[in-house]
This record gives structure tokens, C-alpha cells and sequence, in this order.
């Protein structure tokens, strides 16, 4: 399996620095800041990638285990919400889900979805997240 690799760099003070976080693919490299992670302005911050990656591999997961059961997912969607708490610590990540997927019941999608939310490889990563909580639902 390959080795994935990204590299940020910051310079200055906590709150008067600045830096970039960059993806090895070159695909995405962008600003972040003391006021991008902890309050609202321009940039990004290390949560908000934690999030896109969680929602990735989620989505990813959950695609491998209904095509293991015979389904062929259509669309599978995921955004994630990365709460930042005091510490700084992540304190919750909320997992959100709307699949189309053709021929599945409800009740066996929530069972494969919770089990694509506690064994993706990101989820497994972030097991010292105190809270991981996921809705599920089929639309289409």
C-alpha cells in the first residue's frame, strides 16, 4: 500500500504567526492562521481537513461494504462536522450521510453504515475522539 504524505510550515507566534498546509499530489495547498482554526476568518485549519478526510473514507467504506453485500451504491455523500473544544481537543465529529442506493432496506443500510463508521481507516485513526455519531439515510 502506498505511503500518502502532506507537510505544513508555520512561521511566527501562536497568534501573530501564519502557515500552509500542503498535499504532497500538489492538488490542494492553502493559508491557515491562529483566527482560521479558532474563529471564523479566511483559511483553513487542520479540522477542517480532518473532516474532508473523514467524510472521504467514510463515504469510500461504506461503497466497499454495500458492494460486498451485492448492492451497487449510486451516489454516496458525506460532510462532516469537526468540533474543536477546550484543550484545544476534538471533541465530536458528526458524520452526515444521504445514499442512493437501489434495492437496500433501511434497517440493513444503518447496519452497514454504522459498521463502515467504526471500521473505516480514518475512523479507526481518530478512536480518541470522544464522540463519532453518524446519520444515515436513503434519498432518490
Amino acid at each position: 500500500m502506498p505511503v500518502r504524505k502532506s507537510e505544513a510550515t508555520w512561521r511566527g507566534t501562536l497568534k501573530e504567526g501564519g502557515g500552509t498546509m500542503r498535499l504532497a499530489s500538489g492538488r490542494y495547498e492553502g493559508p491557515y492562521t491562529f483566527s482560521s482554526r479558532f474563529e471564523e476568518a479566511a483559511g483553513t485549519n487542520p479540522e477542517e481537513l480532518i473532516g474532508a478526510a473523514h467524510a472521504g473514507c467514510f463515504s469510500m467504506f461504506l461503497s466497499a461494504l454495500l458492494t460486498e453485500k451485492g448492492y451497487k451504491p449510486e451516489q454516496i455523500h458525506t460532510a462532516a462536522a469537526v468540533h474543536l473544544g477546550a484543550g484545544p481537543t476534538i471533541t465530536k465529529i458528526e458524520l452526515d450521510t444521504e445514499a442512493i442506493v437501489a434495492g437496500i432496506g433501511v434497517a440493513e443500510f444503518q447496519e452497514v453504515a454504522l459498521a463502515a463508521k467504526a471500521n473505516c481507516p480514518v475512523s479507526k485513526a481518530l478512536a480518541a475522539v470522544p464522540e463519532i455519531v453518524m446519520s444515515a439515510k436513503l434519498v432518490g
